[in-house]
């Protein structure tokens, strides 16, 4: 993936060790019901990692605990690989939105370290990346991608860029109002969960506007290299509920599904990426999903 040809974004917030956060500025969006509804139930993650695999934050903490500060490199590649990544979901959301006659409100990402206090509560990154609905932000620990490769051999560029725009996509359906079924469910206090269910409409509709993300993106920039497609698809495969289930020798069971199986959630990204269109992402009135 060829990612040094994308705009770097100035919207990302770096709070990791030995780094000053900088105070975003920007107009916040009013959401009313979605983020009211979304903020109640949690926060949307990419992957619903099982507590025991990455410890928790004991109760009493509130920061992250003191360390050495790392000496910065010069160039902080990690550093930029999101802000390109994140630069080039706003260009082509913008561009997107802009075609519908909207403006697109740009997300902020936040990079921090195992844990942080977030606009919908204390988190920490036992869930991977985030998107918290009340304050339009995605949160990502840098460490995780490295856990993923070692327990899942979720390797590549396109794959990590995927999980990021993953968590955008929850934005972009937030702000256009597609998830308003999976809202008004959290709202009246029904169940969402289980195989079918509106959670796992949601988060499929997420990987399906990521797949349109990926789509325009390379049309602009023509950034994807052999192998890249399959790198995400192989991270859509290792996130579906049925897969993590069996990773850990459990029975699977539908009832509990969050995010959809593998194949759904292939699917669902590739309905994205070979449209390019939005309205080919409409998880919740789907029948096969």
């Amino acid at each position: 993936m060829l990612w040094n040809k994308a705009r770097r974004s100035d919207n990302v917030n770096d709070t990791r060790k030995g780094k000053d956060a900088r105070t975003l500025t920007g107009k916040t969006l009013s959401v009313g019901l979605a983020a009211t509804a979304l903020a109640a139930a949690g926060l949307y993650s990419t992957l619903d990692t099982p507590s025991g695999d990455i410890p928790l934050a004991p109760s009493n903490i509130a920061t992250p605990s003191a360390a050495p500060l790392a000496i910065e490199t010069a160039e902080d590649l990690q550093l930029k690989f999101v802000q390109s990544v994140l630069g080039e979901t706003e260009d082509t959301w913008k561009q997107l939105f802009e075609q519908s006659g909207r403006r697109y409100p740009k997300p902020s990402l936040t990079l921090f370290e195992k844990y942080v206090d977030t606009g919908c509560g204390f988190a920490s990154s036992v869930s991977g990346p985030f998107y918290c609905p009340s304050n339009l932000q995605v949160y990502l620990d840098l460490d995780y991608f490295t856990r993923l490769e070692q327990q899942f051999s979720v390797v590549g560029d396109f794959a990590r860029a995927y999980i990021i725009a993953h968590e955008v996509g929850h934005h972009v359906q937030l702000v256009l109002g597609m998830s308003e079924p999976l809202e008004e469910a959290l709202l009246d206090q029904q169940t969402v969960t289980g195989d079918g269910g509106l959670e796992v409409r949601g988060e499929l509709q997420a990987d399906c506007l990521a797949g349109v993300w990926a789509h325009h993106a390379q049309r602009r920039l023509d950034w994807l290299e052999a192998g890249d497609i399959e790198a995400a698809l192989h991270a859509a495969t290792v996130f579906g509920d049925d897969n993590l289930q069996r990773s850990k020798n459990a029975v699977v069971k539908p009832e509990t599904f969050s995010h959809g199986t593998s194949q759904q959630r292939v699917n669902w990204f590739k309905t994205g990426f070979e449209t390019g269109r939005t309205d080919t992402c409409d998880t919740f009135t789907a029948v096969d999903l």
